[in-house]
């Protein structure tokens, strides 16, 4: 058994364990916890077993799974999607530390179906970046959004039932409409080989061979499908939604992972497999890209809702890394890859800083707070450096990715790169605009309540775990007249202690990106290959 396939093993298994504690919440966290921390220790050597000068895909297994279609159970990674699988692995353990400063189960909810459907999520996401039967793809594109739903329609806010609904019905869409683009290639397949594969290397071969206009098709139900999961605009209405409705650890990973396999497909199967296609309608792709960072940034600007804020950041950045994808410069690929994971990390961090603001405050609205730095100055140095972050600021993670994708895209496409450096402008404007109203000025608002020390709000809700003090740390619906008012109270050492290896790799791979850089730029020189010679 390989060391990817332990990967994608051990979560479910945790997920089956942690599923049989439902009526035990303490001991649910601590076995998820310890789950999710053993899977980050096995990206270790999962890591240190891959040659980014080697095969393009390595730490393969496969057997059979429907042999008289040419089905497999295939796994394999390039350095892209290494690095994917490493950042789920991290944030998993991540989030669930940070669950007891930022979430709370609704009334009659147990950590233990919440837990093990976070679990549950890790392992089917890990096995979609992994997957190298195409087929086998769009099995597992579908089958993840059934623990995604349940998270945010059982666990999430007031509008969860609608939030819950439109996602699924967004994704599943597309994975049907790319299943049938799916099986054409599969056609292709039987046509020129006189059997049919989903293997993707083969398909690979085959399909980028094919006559423009049957690439244009095949391609376009592969890129609706991604379109709608990063998103780009105009398939991301269903976002906000999702994001505004989601518990704060689930926003986490919808928003820092989950999306990510839009943009991972486009490098995956968009270029390799339809080539001509890819150069064919680049334009269209760019125009929506930049149209993306533009109007994602626009709405941030004017949002009062915090976790929506965030949800049109993400929808500006995934714009950013279509540029860099359909530039077809190596400078701008490398930059689109390693800013998936760098959007990852600055995202994550950011949600996690807003959510326990709310859950200190009991409000997600911008506008219930003012003057927090004078009370909390570490929580306001954590958002500030999540911002600083989420705007490229040189010395932060994200900066050498955005860097890229404009200096790629500027050789090859400059009226785009051009355009979308107009985004750099307002993302420093929504960032610090976010960061005044909450942290500075006079201490007014929900800055003055402190939910924890408090009175239980009207929901009833149940905590998720052990707290380091205080009986309830959630973000509550409303706050009751009899609510304790006092000063909000700064970050614990625990949610210092899980913020801090996403402040280590936002401040480490600002300086130092090189082992990043090496792992995904022989995956990024492969991808192109096939785009250059066209």
């Amino acid at each position: 058994m390989s060391w990817l396939v332990a990967l994608i093993l051990l979560p479910l298994v945790g997920a089956l364990v942690v599923a049989g504690l439902r009526n035990n919440d303490r001991a649910a966290t601590l076995t998820a916890l310890g789950v999710s921390v053993a899977e980050l220790l096995l990206v270790v050597p999962t890591w240190l077993a891959y040659d980014p000068g080697g095969d393009r895909i390595q730490l393969a297994t496969s057997v059979d799974w429907i042999p008289a279609l040419g089905v497999h159970l295939s796994f394999g990674v390039d350095g892209i999607a290494l690095v994917m699988i490493a950042v789920i692995a991290l944030l998993v353990p991540v989030v669930i530390g940070a669950l007891n400063s930022t979430d709370r189960l609704p009334e009659g909810r147990s950590a233990g179906g919440f837990l093990s459907l976070i679990l549950l999520q890790q392992a089917l996401t890990i096995a979609v970046f992994a997957a190298t039967d195409v087929f086998l793809f769009y099995v597992l594109f579908e089958i993840m959004l059934v623990p995604m739903y349940f998270l945010i329609g059982f666990y999430g806010g007031p509008k969860r039932q609608y939030a819950a609904v439109k996602f699924f019905l967004y994704s599943f869409l597309g994975g049907l409409i790319m299943l049938a683009s799916a099986i054409g290639a599969y056609s292709l397949a039987v046509d020129e080989l006189g059997e049919g594969t989903f293997d993707w290397a083969t398909l690979v071969s085959v399909v980028s061979d094919a006559p423009l206009e049957t690439q244009i098709w095949l391609f376009l139900g592969f890129f609706l499908a991604f379109a709608i999961k990063a998103p780009l605009v105009p398939f991301h209405t269903w976002l906000p939604d999702a994001a505004g409705q989601a518990p704060i650890a689930v926003t986490v990973l919808l928003v820092g992972v989950l999306d990510k396999v839009g943009t991972f497909g486009f490098l995956r199967y968009s270029l390799p497999m339809f080539p001509d296609a890819s150069v064919e309608l680049a334009p269209m792709v760019l125009v929506l890209a930049v149209l993306g960072v533009i109007y994602g940034s626009i709405l941030a600007a004017g949002q009062q809702d915090m976790k929506r804020f965030v949800a049109y950041v993400s929808i500006a950045h995934f714009g950013f890394i279509a540029l860099g994808i359909f530039a077809f410069t190596p400078q701008a690929t490398v930059g689109s890859a390693t800013y998936m994971l760098n959007h990852s990390l600055a995202t994550g961090m950011l949600i996690l800083v807003i959510g326990i603001v709310a859950a200190r405050g009991g409000s997600t609205r911008i506008s219930d707070y003012g003057g927090m730095f004078k009370l909390t100055p570490i929580l306001g140095g954590m958002l500030l450096l999540a911002g600083m972050s989420t705007l490229s600021l040189p010395g932060t993670n994200s900066f050498i990715s955005e860097f890229l994708v404009l200096l790629g895209a500027f050789d090859s496409r400059p009226v785009y790169a051009i355009i979308a450096t107009v985004g750099l402008v307002l993302a420093a404007a929504y960032v610090l605009w976010l960061y005044q109203r909450i942290m500075t000025g006079p201490v007014r608002g929900a800055a003055l309540v402190d939910v924890s020390d408090g009175p239980l709000p009207p929901d009833g809700g149940s905590t998720v775990g052990s707290g380091d003090g205080g009986t309830a740390t959630a973000v509550a619906p409303e706050k009751t007249e009899t609510t304790t008012r006092k000063a909000i109270r700064d970050l614990s050492g625990k949610e210092i202690a899980v913020l801090a290896p996403l402040v280590v790799l936002i401040v480490g791979l600002g300086f130092f990106p090189q082992p990043v850089l090496d792992t995904v730029t022989p995956s990024v020189e492969a991808t192109l290959q096939a785009v250059q010679e066209r």
